[in-house]
C-alpha cells in the first residue's frame, strides 16, 4: 500500500494535514508529500476545496503538480483550473505530454485557451498542441501524443544514439525507435536492444523491423483499442493519409478509453441515459435516470393491463396469479444474461469470429438446457406444495418457453441494435427486462389456455 493510502485511511493525518494547509505550514506539506505518487496526491487533495488544493500544488515541483492535475476527474479539473491564471496553467502544460496538455486545454473557455497556448514557453510543444487540437477526441489523432523517438533509415548507429539522447529529453517512456525515410514516411521500428548491440558504423536500414502495426489519424478510438489489445502493444504509431509518422498512442491513453467506455456501457445497461458522476447535482442525476424509469413504468402498466385481459381466467384458476412474478423475473434474468454476453462479444469483436447463426444456435442450446433444469425444479416444487398437476405442468412448460424466448431476444436485440448503429449496451438494461416481462406474460397465459382449455 502506498504512503498516501495510509494517510487517507488515517483520520488523524487528514486532520493534521488540514491544519497544516489552514496555517500554511510549507515545510510540513512539502516534507509529507515528497516522493509521493501524483495519483495519491490527487486523492488527498479531493478532500480540500480548489483554493486550498491550489496552495498545496504551488508548493510542489511543477512536474508533480502537472501530473496531479491530469489525474483529476474532468468536472473537478474544470472547477480546479478556474482558480489558475493563464500563466499558471501554461506552466503546468509545459510539464505535460502534448496529448495531456490538449485534454486540459479542451475543458477551458476558448478565450483562456488561446491565452494559455500563447504563454507555453516550449515553442515546439505549443506547436504540437495546436496540431493535435485539430483532431476530434474520439479518433486516433485526438488520442496520440507528438512526443516520440524516430530515426532516419540512412543514419548510422552512432548518430542514432546521439539523436536519441536529444529527443529523449521530451519523451517520458521509450518503447522503441520508429524508422522513417527522408520524407518522414514510416518504414518500421527498431528496438533499443538492437541499437545497443549493433556496431557504431552500421546503418539503421540494416537492422530495423519492417513488420509494424500503425493506424491513420482518422481511425476511431474503439478500433485503436481493439488493435492494441489484439497485438498486445504498449505503443501504436499514428500516420497521416500519406503514411507520414505524426505521433504515437501509448497504453495509458488506451486504458483511459477502455475505462470511459466501460463506465458508459455500465450506465446504459443500468438504464442511465447520460454520463453522470456521483458528485453531479440531484437534477442532473435524476434527469439521466428518468427516461428508462419512465419506460419501465410504462412497461409495468402495460403488463398490468395485459394481466387484466385474463382476469376471467385467473378467477377460474386463482393459483395462476401466484406464479406471474416467477415467470417475469426469470425471463428478465435470462434476457439480461444473454444480452450481456453478446454486448461483451461486440465490444471485443469476438461475436464475429464465428458466424451469427452458430452463435445464435449455441445460445438457444444453452437456454434449452437451463430451461429444462428450471422447469423440472419448478414442477417438483409446485407438485410438492399444491399437488395440482395441471398448474405444475402449466408453469413448467411456460417457464421453459419463456427461457427460450428470453434468450433469443437477449441474443438478437443487441445484434440488431449494433447493426443499425445504436449502442447495444442499452439492450442489457430496462429495455430487455420490460420487453421480456410482456412476452413472458403472453407465453404464460397462452400455455395456460392450451393446457387448461380456458
Amino acid at each position: 500500500m502506498s504512503e498516501i493510502m495510509d494517510f487517507e485511511l488515517s483520520k488523524e493525518f487528514l486532520e493534521r494535514f488540514t491544519v497544516a494547509v489552514e496555517n500554511q505550514e510549507e515545510s510540513f506539506i512539502q516534507g509529507t508529500l515528497e516522493g509521493v505518487n501524483p495519483a495519491d496526491i490527487t486523492e488527498l487533495l479531493e478532500e480540500f476545496d480548489a483554493e486550498e488544493s491550489k496552495y498545496v500544488l504551488e508548493l510542489l515541483d511543477p512536474q508533480v503538480g502537472a501530473r496531479v492535475i491530469v489525474e483529476l476527474e474532468e468536472d473537478i479539473q474544470s472547477r480546479f483550473l478556474e482558480n489558475f491564471s493563464s500563466e499558471e496553467t501554461a506552466k503546468y502544460i509545459d510539464n505535460l505530454d502534448s496529448d495531456d496538455g490538449v485534454n486540459i486545454l479542451n475543458i477551458l473557455p476558448i478565450t483562456k485557451r488561446e491565452e494559455v497556448i500563447a504563454q507555453v514557453e516550449n515553442e515546439e510543444k505549443a506547436g504540437h498542441i495546436l496540431d493535435l487540437m485539430r483532431y476530434a477526441d474520439d479518433v486516433a489523432g485526438g488520442l496520440m501524443g507528438k512526443e516520440l523517438i524516430k530515426a532516419n533509415h540512412n543514419w548510422t548507429i552512432q548518430r542514432c544514439i546521439e539523436e536519441i539522447r536529444k529527443q529523449a529529453e521530451d519523451v517520458k517512456k521509450i518503447y522503441s525507435v520508429y524508422v522513417v525515410d527522408d520524407n518522414e514516411k514510416l518504414l518500421g521500428k527498431v528496438s533499443l536492444k538492437k541499437i545497443i548491440l549493433s556496431e557504431d558504423n552500421a546503418k539503421i536500414a540494416d537492422i530495423y523491423d519492417e513488420d509494424i502495426v500503425s493506424v491513420e489519424t482518422y481511425v476511431e478510438e474503439e478500433e485503436v483499442v481493439q488493435i492494441m489489445q489484439k497485438y498486445d502493444l504498449e505503443a501504436l504509431p499514428v500516420v497521416n493519409v500519406r503514411g507520414n509518422l505524426v505521433g504515437r498512442i501509448t497504453i495509458d491513453d488506451v486504458l483511459d478509453v477502455i475505462t470511459e467506455n466501460a463506465e458508459e456501457d455500465i450506465q446504459r445497461m443500468s438504464g442511465i441515459s447520460a454520463d453522470v458522476e456521483d458528485d453531479d447535482s440531484v437534477w442532473i442525476i435524476s434527469k439521466a435516470r428518468l427516461p428508462w424509469l419512465v419506460i419501465g413504468l410504462v412497461g409495468g402498466l402495460l403488463g398490468a393491463r395485459f394481466i387484466s385481459l385474463f382476469e376471467a381466467d385467473i378467477a377460474i384458476v386463482p393459483a395462476m396469479a401466484f406464479f406471474i412474478p416467477l415467470i417475469t423475473a426469470t425471463g428478465g434474468n435470462v434476457g439480461i444474461q444473454s444480452s450481456t454476453i453478446i454486448v461483451q462479444g461486440l465490444a471485443n469483436s469476438s461475436v464475429f469470429s464465428d458466424s451469427i447463426w452458430k452463435k445464435l444456435i449455441k445460445m438457444i442450446m444453452v437456454a434449452a438446457v437451463n430451461g429444462v433444469i428450471l422447469a423440472l425444479i419448478v414442477f417438483g416444487i409446485v407438485i410438492f406444495s399444491t399437488s395440482d398437476q395441471a398448474i405444475a405442468t402449466t408453469v413448467s412448460v411456460a417457464l421453459f418457453s419463456v427461457v427460450l424466448l428470453a434468450s433469443f431476444m437477449g441474443t438478437v436485440t443487441p445484434l440488431l441494435l449494433n447493426r443499425f448503429g445504436v449502442n447495444p449496451a442499452i439492450a442489457s438494461g430496462p429495455f430487455i427486462t420490460t420487453a421480456n416481462d410482456l412476452l413472458g406474460l403472453g407465453v404464460y397465459f397462452f400455455v395456460a389456455h392450451q393446457l387448461y382449455g380456458l
